[in-house]
C-alpha cells in the first residue's frame, strides 16, 4: 500500500464527511470511536484471551538512569494479538483517527501539523516528557 501524508488523509475526511458535519456529532463519534478501541482491547482480553493483563504497581530502580527506566518499566500485557483482534483494533484505531481529523477539520486546525508539532516536543524532551 501507498504511504500517504497526513493532509491526504485530512483532505479525504473532509470531502467523505457527509452525515457527521455538526462539531457535536464528530465529538460524540470520535468518543464512540475511543470507546470502541478499549471495548475491541477489552474483547481480546476477555473474549478471545489472545492478550493478558497482568498489572501490578509499578516499581522505579532508584539506581537506573531516565533511559534505562522505559526498559524496566511492564507494559502489564501477556501475548500478543491474534490475526482477528489485530484487524477489530486496526479498524477502530482508524475510525477514531478519521473522527479526530474530522475534529480538525471543522476547527480548521491541520492534522499533520499537529502530529508535527507533537512529535517535535517528544523528541526534544525525550524523557522528560514522562507521559
Amino acid at each position: 500500500m501507498a504511504k500517504i501524508s497526513e493532509s491526504t488523509f485530512q483532505n479525504a475526511v473532509a470531502e467523505y464527511l457527509i452525515r457527521h458535519r455538526s462539531i457535536l456529532d464528530v465529538q460524540s463519534k470520535l468518543s464512540e470511536a475511543v470507546a470502541r478501541v478499549n471495548r475491541a482491547v477489552a474483547k481480546s482480553v476477555t473474549t478471545c484471551g489472545c492478550i493478558r493483563i497482568q498489572a501490578g504497581r509499578q516499581h522505579f530502580p532508584a539506581d537506573l538512569s531516565m533511559g534505562e527506566m522505559r526498559n524496566a518499566m511492564q507494559t502489564h500485557l501477556d501475548g500478543t494479538l491474534c490475526e482477528r483482534c489485530r484487524e477489530v483494533l486496526d479498524t477502530e484505531i482508524g475510525m477514531a483517527l478519521f473522527y479526530m481529523a474530522a475534529t480538525c477539520n471543522l476547527l480548521n486546525l491541520d492534522f499533520g501539523e499537529i502530529l508535527r508539532k507533537e512529535h517535535g516536543r517528544a523528541v526534544s524532551l525525550g524523557v522528560f516528557r514522562l507521559t
